[in-house]
């Protein structure tokens, strides 16, 4: 049987001696949440758990390119498609798109994660020419004019070979590196920082009656498996950050299940990015139906992602969200210095 442990992270001013920092970040914990399929959830002490395991649950994370996972990063959505679900053909055009990557960057975003192909349920697959041709001239231009790091988000190895070229410092795959088996080795050959997320089938299909043994471990088992596998490439694990894939294949049973334990992922010692921003669960539970009304949960479950220590938001909304975390971390972690 095996034994998943989860940090219980904590952020309260009155931290208690022997308390730990968790990913080496914001947050403490004393104690974890001992998980498996076929028994109870217990918590116990951090004494119990084991050395090797409590080593990858507290140790610093190393920073991602230029970017420290010491403290929360924004990432900034650019979707440079004419279907994605929120803002698709809003920022199609090269000016359109450098104009939007300068108004994100000047609002705080601290990377830029650039989509050429709809992610959306039902979207369907966009041949690697033109993918290549709405990404690779946008990262060119945001690369030569912006100081802000840029990711591709993409699950061809074509593209994001042109996009590393352009200037792109990370690779985001939505198909955790199973989409294209070219994608990982080209990954490991350019050592290039990388971003390994789980989903349920492929956009056209994934919201077609998504199932789980159980979610949580489902989700910790897979990404656990792409690790290994992408070490085995010769990817560092330092290298390699986590997504859950909120809304991709899931229902929202599933995402709340998600959410509510995210800091679970920190036991895999890597870096963890939550994308949720506008999406349908949002849409239902806050009844938003126009996804440009969904800031609020959206910042909403940032910060609670946050909270749970996660180091990189991935959201549309870049200035809202900047400006929540700042005031989350003055009034949380003491971090205002003004007068």
């Amino acid at each position: 049987m095996k034994t998943y442990y989860r940090a219980i992270p904590q952020t309260d001013a009155a931290r208690p001696d022997g308390a730990l920092q968790l990913a080496g970040g914001w947050t403490w914990f004393t104690q974890v949440e001992v998980l498996s399929r076929d028994a109870p959830p217990t918590v116990v002490d951090v004494a119990q758990v084991p050395g090797g395991i409590l080593g990858r649950m507290t140790a610093l994370r190393a920073d991602i390119g230029p970017l420290s996972m010491n403290e929360p990063q924004v990432m900034g959505i650019l979707n440079v498609t004419p279907d994605s679900f929120s803002d698709g053909g809003q920022h199609s055009s090269l000016d359109q798109a450098v104009g939007h990557a300068q108004t994100m960057a000047e609002a705080g975003a601290t990377l830029i994660d650039i989509g050429g192909e709809s992610t959306r349920p039902g979207a369907a697959e966009v041949p690697e020419a033109e993918e290549i041709a709405r990404t690779a001239p946008v990262i060119a231009q945001i690369s030569k004019s912006l100081g802000v790091p840029i990711s591709i988000d993409t699950r061809k190895a074509l593209v994001a070979e042109a996009a590393l070229n352009a200037g792109a410092a990370l690779v985001n795959d939505v198909a955790g590196f199973t989409f294209d088996p070219a994608l990982g080795p080209l990954c490991a050959t350019r050592q290039v920082p990388v971003c390994v997320m789980h989903a349920q089938g492929d956009p056209a299909t994934m919201q077609q009656n998504p199932t789980y043994d159980d979610v949580l471990l489902d989700v910790y088992d897979y990404l656990e498996e792409r690790i290994e596998w992408l070490e085995g490439l010769g990817l560092a694990r330092e290298q390699i950050l986590v997504d859950p894939g909120i809304g991709f294949g899931k229902t929202i049973a599933h995402n709340l299940a998600l959410l509510a334990r995210l800091s679970l992922f920190h036991t895999l010692g890597c870096p963890i990015l939550l994308g949720a921003s506008r999406k349908a669960f949002i849409k239902v539970i806050g009844k938003a139906e126009d996804p440009m009304k969904r800031v609020g949960g959206s910042v909403a479950v940032a910060l609670e992602g946050i909270a749970q220590g996660i180091q990189v938001v991935r959201v549309h909304d870049v200035e809202e969200t900047r400006q929540a975390v700042q005031l989350w971390r003055a009034i949380t972690l003491g971090e205002y210095f003004g007068t």
